[in-house]
């Protein structure tokens, strides 16, 4: 048998498809794939490396993301494309395969700020701002965790009064994404009702957005840190039908179901490389491929990816039925990034010393793992939802 080509990446892709799993996607779905893997190749694949050293989002391509269709993919109505879980599943998976960070703007402008919106919002609210988020002209970010509500967001200290017919909120949000570049903020907040969700324009008086850098991780994003002084919001700011935590944690399982398509992309690309490098590079006369340890070490990576290719794809046919269950989000965003982690860095262990240089990317994607396995829910976290569903003894407390 011939050494495999490393330029022939449709090849190789087929080849470590071992299981066939092409095959139980639908025309529609490999469209959707197939359109959103030519924009990441041509749009971000070649700037990505740079985009992370300078820690440079690049906003400008907003438009662009919403001319593609993945900005509020899966909601129906107002501009939205009303497209499949799997769609947008597959689309967060070859987004990530670019990088998280643009794959994480896609999720906090599409399921955490426009979902909100688009589910407890008034109508007024969903005319006024779906329609150009979804179009990319505008950007939303969505803000719930504060610097000591984290993982327990029932303990946030912000704090929204009621003042007249308007709301004055006071308090402040740590890690929350796009903010400095948003034009709306999603924003929770406890008051004397309970919990309630707030659109805040991002130019009110007493809202502040501070970038929290420098980073090792997540460099091609935005994250920052918000603070609201007496921040005056009239009656209309309101998302009406939000009432308790129900509201927010809504939208973090869509953005967790993102998440568990859009690690197996940072994982596929980790590997591609690793495969690609392993068969090109020589050492005591061979490609290393050639070598059993090189050879465990990829069909390792093989057996997660087809393994977590089948966790999401049947995460997300559920989702279409409309019976995903909480629990069943958190198994697979627990595992998958979890194995995206190790395929990322023995990826790098194969590139050697070359594998530390932003010009392979599994370096790059194990640093972004990280942040992607603390947010929407830590290992932690998403272990005792688990370890509720099985025991029915909640281990939170």
């Amino acid at each position: 048998m011939e050494p495999r080509n490393p330029d022939d990446l449709e090849a190789l892709r087929e080849a470590s498809d071992i299981l066939g799993l092409d095959a139980l996607l639908t025309g529609d779905e490999r469209a959707t794939r197939d359109r959103v893997r030519a924009f990441v190749d041509a749009e971000i694949r070649p700037h990505i490396a740079d985009w992370f050293d300078r820690a440079h989002f690049p906003a400008e391509l907003a438009p662009a993301f919403g001319e593609l269709g993945v900005l509020g993919m899966t909601l129906k109505g107002y501009g939205c494309p009303g497209r499949s879980a799997v769609e947008y599943g597959l689309a967060a998976l070859e987004l990530e395969a670019g990088d998280s960070g643009l794959r994480t703007f896609v999720s906090v402008q599409g399921s955490l700020a426009m979902g909100s919106i688009h589910r407890w919002g008034s109508e007024a609210q969903k005319q006024e701002w779906l329609p150009r988020m979804a179009a990319g002209e505008v950007i939303g970010a969505f803000g719930l965790t504060e610097p000591t509500a984290g993982s327990d967001p029932s303990s946030m200290r912000t704090f929204a009064r009621r003042d007249g017919g308007d709301w004055v909120l006071d308090g402040a949000k740590r890690w929350i994404g796009l903010a400095t570049i948003a034009q709306l903020v999603v924003v929770w907040a406890q008051t004397d009702e309970g919990v309630r969700g707030f659109v805040v324009p991002a130019d009110a008086p007493g809202f502040a957005a501070t970038v929290l850098e420098p980073k090792g991780s997540m460099r091609a994003s935005i994250q920052t840190g918000l603070t609201f002084d007496g921040v005056r919001l009239p009656a209309s700011a309101v998302l009406p039908e939000a009432r308790g935590l129900r509201g927010p944690f809504a939208a973090l399982n869509e953005a967790r179901y993102g998440i568990v398509w859009g690690a197996l992309g940072a994982a596929r690309d980790s590997y591609e490389s690793a495969l690609r490098h392993a068969l090109r590079r020589e050492q005591f006369g061979r490609p290393i491929a050639g070598f059993q340890l090189t050879q465990q070490k990829l069909v390792d990576m093989v057996v997660e990816l087809q393994k977590g290719a089948l966790l999401a794809l049947q995460i997300g046919r559920a989702k279409d039925a409309g019976t995903l269950r909480p629990e069943q989000v958190s198994l697979g965003k627990l595992n998958n990034v979890r194995e995206a982690i190790a395929i990322a860095r023995e990826a790098r262990t194969i590139l050697g010393g070359d594998g530390v240089l932003l010009e392979n990317p599994p370096i790059r994607h194990a640093a972004n793992l990280e942040s992607v396995r603390t947010y929407e829910g830590t290992d932690e976290v998403h272990t005792l939802i688990l370890g509720q569903h099985l025991t029915g003894i909640g281990a939170f407390r």
